[in-house]
């Protein structure tokens, strides 16, 4: 097991200003897939003993030094050690090509974060928690369900890829005659990729935004296509993900076994989000026939849209007080 050779920033380039109450500094860890992941670990100032910690990740096209960064930096001034990771072919991890993305993969980078987290001299091994953002929402209750050792998950404004994927926004395209349409237009664009040598990026956020775009759309342009949240390496901000590059979600959906999640799990959404429907349905999902449910919760922030829940909107809408307790309740 080797890590790859990765090329690191060293200056602060985040979108969220330097703490001066936790120590940061880069680190890198590898999947079972031989991928090298980078992350930033945020250590309390003065901390000693054995700490708990939580590994971090999303939104879907986002990188660490957006509002992963973010919840990471701000819960590493409550007492934890926290890591905010790139998933594999994004960002400053490794992984080629570059730009693709992975049911199982994504679940794997989340996992190995566990497992370097688990062998640091500074954190408690039983004491290890994940959250997920947007997208990686979903991959982290699909690693929650998948790996024994995590014993607390936070899923904050969720996206279910797969669900996505294969049935469209809001469940609009949810037929064998446009799924099969779907897959015909990517199988040829897989054709065009294979003659041209190089991968077409879908594009990310659409920038200048129509005056009649939808209110999600919107949304996603103020985050990344302003100042607020803009960064250089984002998908979302800048090219996106390859038009080939999440077409595994269609055929691979996560979730599956949820309901046999023992863990301590809080879904955390905005009822003004577009995507408050995929909070919704997967606490249901997830507490259905569940025989642990005391420890599983939704919490619903009142008036937060799905961007709100990514650095807190104009309104400080993350409640980290509540996750600080959520944390600490069940990482205890």
């Amino acid at each position: 097991m080797k890590d790859e050779m990765l090329t690191l920033t060293q200056e602060w380039d985040k979108t969220f200003p330097k703490s001066d109450k936790v120590d940061h500094k880069k680190v890198t860890f590898h999947n079972r897939y031989g991928i090298t992941l980078a992350a930033d670990m945020y250590t309390p100032k003065n901390a000693s003993g054995k700490l708990p910690a939580i590994a971090v990740c999303g939104p879907f096209g986002a990188v660490k030094e957006q509002c992963s960064g973010l919840y990471a930096q701000t819960l590493a001034e409550r007492g934890f050690l926290t890591i905010a990771f790139d998933p594999s072919f994004t960002g400053e991890s490794g992984g080629q090509p570059r730009y693709m993305a992975s049911p199982d993969i994504n679940t794997e980078d989340f996992m190995a974060a566990v497992d370097f987290l688990s062998i640091q001299e500074n954190v408690d091994p039983e004491r290890i928690g994940i959250l997920g953002i947007c997208g990686w929402g979903g991959m982290a209750l699909n690693a929650a369900t998948l790996d024994t050792r995590i014993k607390a998950t936070v899923a904050s404004t969720m996206y279910d890829m797969t669900r996505v994927n294969a049935k469209g926004y809001f469940d609009a395209d949810d037929s064998e005659e446009k799924r099969y349409a779907m897959k015909q237009a990517l199988n040829a664009q897989r054709i065009r990729d294979y003659k041209s040598g190089e991968y077409e990026l879908g594009g990310g956020v659409i920038d200048p935004l129509p005056e009649d775009a939808p209110y999600f759309v919107k949304d996603y342009h103020a985050y990344y296509k302003t100042e607020r949240g803009y960064h250089p390496r984002s998908l979302n901000s800048n090219g996106g993900w390859n038009k080939i590059g999440c077409m595994s979600f269609i055929n691979m959906p996560i979730l599956q076994y949820s309901n046999e999640i023992r863990s301590a799990v809080m879904i955390m959404h905005g009822d003004k989000a577009h995507s408050f429907y995929f909070g919704k349905d997967a606490y249901e999902n997830m507490i259905n026939g569940n025989k642990y449910t005391d420890n599983k919760q939704l919490l619903v922030i009142e008036g937060a849209s799905h961007t709100d829940l990514y650095d807190g909107g104009e309104n400080n809408a993350i409640p980290f007080d509540k996750l600080e307790a959520f944390y600490h309740e069940y990482l205890k």
